[in-house]
């Protein structure tokens, strides 16, 4: 009586089997203790051993009454046996002696002992003597054997796996705390809970109270036996009226609701592994439409833009012209550069999809007909092209309107100054005055017209320079230049017509010349001189007034030297004057001398001294207001000069350092020391310090901008143009961006391949030593040759090789990236899911059917994903199916790319 049962694993035995066994042997009330323990504990084991006996003796059409007397003889305990176990025994003895009836229990128990556990200090005697606490020793070795240590949840121990998996089924439940296998079921609620949460239908867990125990654990047995095939193995009164109730039994009536929900289990398992691979398709198919979206964007705004930049009306005033400019540099500093980081991040999540894509086992994405990156990139370099075309286009206009302001400014000082020479003429030329005249008179008008024939020579010039200042104006399109032409129209033909009548006029004044006797030398040698010398000053005041526009001080120094050549003729000029004065000085002196009284003005001319005298000092004011014009303009080209200077200089500086960041990034994108992650914080600080340059460019916009207003066109000291700067500074942003990128693409790849960092470092190696041309790329033979040098065997030809090119370089661009090249080599050895394990998932879900209903997807999964499949899957095509059956086999293809979804 007090012997005790013990099971220990052997060494021969499976690990699995030899931690269950152990573990039972120190649970904290082990079957030696209970030995001693409550009789209560032993009333509830034969009750429930008992049952569970029935519940598989039933398979065989038998049963026991008595635990301790129907297995004396070891013929039902043999059955029992093979019945869980599926095996058959050794043939039992039939005869009904007590060696028969030990030989056929030692049969079952060297049955049990082969299966892993040993029986200490148990024989066949005590069972065939009917010794009731060794025999419920040996059937709860039974029940934990084949019953309960299977059971594993998160790989614990069978009675914690079973513990946990109560906890789990039963935790969203009022009123329930399983903790144990004894006091938490007492009250009968835990029983129900698990029952309602696989087969809602059959217990309403509202109407349940915790105040009614007996009532709950009825209803469980009840429902179990009805409706689950569990016979009942307990009673609620001795587990309501036991402080402590047995734990084995408990486990033992436990352990069948775990074994009758089994397949539901499996079928949450086929459930979390679908909603996981549906997880994957929803997030990517996201991720395609933001990028279609984005790329929609991105092309309808270059769509747009490009119209604007192609418009090459032109504006007819300098102002309007110079608005334009200033929108363009908007467009330039606001309107674009938030494009170009739109075009970067696209290609980022571009590449991210891409790589997310190959790692979860599905085909590339191909966006929609022309939005591929190459068509986006392909956009973006024509809007450049029409941008580029568009500011030199902008600045020739500026430059034409400048020059015809200045012409037309020009046109209108020489007309107005001609107009008012010839202001009277055509009157003056029409006069008869020489018929009614003396003969001194008719001397006198002949004089004053050979004068004024001198004076209209001269003016010749003039008039041929309007002339070709309009033809000019007419040539560069001027904008008002009919107003131009009917002016200059006008003065032509007004010459014309003074040339004309000039004719007639001398013509007549011949004809009466002989009429005529003397004249006045003196007057006529005035006239004569005073009128050129006049019209000399004339054309002075005229070109000391002269507006001029110059672009370098090489020009402004042209026009100095032309001015001090001009100062030069002055003492010339004023010996003329002299002589001219000294003219009139000597008829005064005449008059006087001879005692003639001069009346009225010089017959010859209307110039008189004073005429002269005051033009000369108008001249000479002039001489130096020309100076200082001439010295401001100067000043204004020495000013341009040093902003050339500046921005040569800063620009001298800033487009090696982009050059020199460029190729920084490139090194650190093929250098092999150090982790990716030590790449990556080397790429962020490179990052931090591009942005931290972009004041710098700002700067140089600022002197650009200066340049642009102050009309400067060209820089001499430097071969960095703003607009070189601009496409380096894009394209400096755009590479750290990408090469970012890359580095945690294969930081993804590599976390989620399972490369480790000295693989990475191996795979590196060998594709920088075959990337002949250090550019990050390796050409089909290069590729073939690292293969070769990395083991691959490659001796099966060409046609394998390219296959492998097909998966290295889907887009046939002739080159292998490295990303391409790492996903290549760790493609083998990638654990991602198939469409057949999502076939064999959802084939669970529907019960081993061929198809799959609306029902079943919406119990089986979370809402959201049961909607995606039934949004997505096709009708099933069968005669067996009902109604509304759907077809989960070609969906699960879809997934993989193997069909269309």
């Amino acid at each position: 009586s007090n012997s005790v049962l013990r099971f220990n694993a052997v060494h021969s035995v499976p690990s699995y089997m030899m931690t269950t066994t152990e573990e039972y042997m120190n649970q904290e009330d082990s079957w030696d203790r209970d030995l001693l323990l409550d009789p209560a504990w032993e009333k509830q084991q034969r009750k429930t051993f008992t049952a569970w006996c029935n519940s598989h003796l039933r398979k065989a059409g038998t049963q026991i009454e008595n635990i301790e007397e129907d297995f004396r003889n070891g013929l039902k305990l043999m059955l029992l046996l093979e019945v869980i176990s599926g095996e058959r025994l050794p043939k039992p003895d039939k005869g009904k002696m007590r060696f028969h009836k030990i030989a056929n229990v030692n049969k079952a128990l060297d049955f049990i002992s082969s299966k892993g556990v040993k029986l200490v200090s148990i024989g066949a005697e005590e069972i065939v003597d009917g010794n009731v606490k060794m025999t419920l020793g040996m059937i709860w070795t039974i029940i934990l054997r084949f019953a309960i240590q299977d059971i594993s949840v998160e790989e614990t121990s069978a009675k914690e796996g079973l513990l946990l998996w109560c906890q789990r089924k039963t935790a969203p439940y009022r009123n329930v705390n399983v903790q144990n296998f004894h006091i938490s079921w007492k009250d009968g609620l835990a029983l129900c809970a698990l029952i309602h949460r696989h087969r809602p239908d059959l217990i309403d867990y509202s109407k349940l109270r915790k105040d009614d125990p007996v009532g709950n654990l009825n209803t469980a047995f009840e429902v179990a036996e009805k409706y689950l095939d569990i016979p009942k193995m307990l009673d609620a009164d001795d587990i309501v009226n036991t402080p402590k109730p047995d734990e084995k039994a408990i486990m033992t009536y436990v352990s069948c609701f775990y074994h009758a929900f089994a397949g539901a289990e499996q079928a949450e398992t086929a459930a979390n592994r679908i909603c996981k691979v549906l997880a994957v398709n929803q997030e990517n198919e996201k991720l395609m439409e933001e990028y279609e979206k984005l790329a929609s964007e991105l092309l309808e705004w270059i769509r747009k833009t490009i119209p604007w930049l192609e418009n090459r009306v032109a504006e007819q005033t300098m102002h309007s012209m110079q608005q334009k400019l200033e929108d363009f540099r908007d467009y330039r500093r606001v309107h674009k550069p938030p494009k170009v980081q739109e075009k970067c991040q696209l290609e980022i999540n571009f590449n991210t999809l891409q790589t997310k894509l190959r790692l979860s086992n599905r085909p590339a994405f191909m966006p929609s007909e022309g939005k591929m990156v190459s068509d986006i990139a392909n956009a973006w370099k024509g809007l450049e092209q029409v941008e580029k075309g568009y500011e030199e286009w902008l600045l020739t206009e500026i430059r034409r309107l400048e020059r015809l302001d200045h012409l037309a400014e020009k046109f209108k000082q020489k007309s107005t100054l001609h107009e008012s020479w010839t202001t009277g003429k055509e009157e003056l030329l029409s006069q008869k005055d020489y018929e009614s005249a003396s003969l001194m008179e008719i001397r006198a008008l002949m004089r004053k017209h050979e004068a004024f024939e001198s004076d209209l020579a001269a003016h010749q010039d003039r008039v041929e320079q309007i002339a070709a200042i309009a033809q000019e104006l007419n040539e560069l399109d001027y904008y008002d230049a009919a107003t131009i032409n009917a002016r200059c129209q006008g003065i032509c033909d007004q010459w014309d017509n003074l040339g004309t009548l000039t004719q007639k006029r001398r013509e007549s004044l011949e004809r009466v010349e002989k009429l005529w006797e003397t004249i006045d030398q003196l007057y006529l040698e005035f006239a004569k001189r005073a009128a050129p010398f006049n019209n000399w000053m004339d054309g002075a005041m005229e070109d000391l007034q002269d507006m001029f526009i110059v672009h370098s001080i090489e020009e402004i120094q042209s026009l100095i030297t032309a001015h001090d050549q001009f100062k030069a003729t002055i003492p010339e000029a004023d010996k003329e004057r002299m002589a001219i004065m000294g003219i009139h000085n000597e008829i005064l002196k005449i008059a006087q001398t001879y005692g003639i009284k001069v009346v009225g003005e010089n017959p010859y001319t209307v110039l008189s001294p004073q005429d002269i005298s005051n033009k000369w000092e108008a001249v000479k004011q002039l001489v130096p207001m020309r100076d200082q014009m001439l010295q401001e303009e100067v000043a204004r080209q020495q000013s341009n000069e040093r902003l050339r200077r500046q921005f040569g200089a800063q620009a001298n500086i800033i487009g090696p350092w982009i050059q020199t960041k460029m190729e920084e990034i490139s090194h650190v994108s093929i250098d092999i020391a150090g982790s990716l992650e030590e790449q990556m914080s080397n790429l962020k600080t490179y990052e931090q310090n591009i942005i931290n340059y972009k004041s710098n460019i700002d700067t140089l916009e600022g002197d650009h901008q200066l340049s642009q207003e102050s009309l400067i066109f060209d820089n001499k000291h430097t071969n960095y143009t703003m607009e070189h700067v601009r496409v380096g500074w894009e394209q400096l942003l755009t590479t750290i961006a990408r090469t970012i990128n890359e580095v945690e693409n294969q930081i993804l790849t590599r976390d989620a391949k399972g490369i480790s960092q000295e693989q990475l470092n191996e795979f590196r190696a060998s594709f920088n030593h075959f990337d002949r041309k250090r550019n990050g790329m390796m050409d089909p033979d290069d590729f073939r040759a690292c293969l070769i040098s990395m083991g691959y065997d490659l001796v099966i030809g060409e046609v394998e090789f390219a296959r492998i090119m097909t998966l290295v370089d889907p887009n046939n661009t002739g080159v292998v990236t490295f990303q391409a090249f790492i996903d290549f080599m760790t493609r083998e050895t990638a654990e991602t899911d198939t469409a057949e394990q999502v076939m064999a998932s959802f084939k669970i879900l529907a019960s081993d059917k061929a198809y799959i209903t609306v029902e079943e997807l919406r119990r089986e999964l979370p809402p959201e994903q049961a909607e995606y499949c039934i949004s997505r899957m096709t009708k099933y095509i069968g005669g067996d199916a009902p109604p509304g059956a759907l077809d989960y086999i070609s969906f699960s293809s879809a997934l993989y790319g193997e069909s269309d979804l």
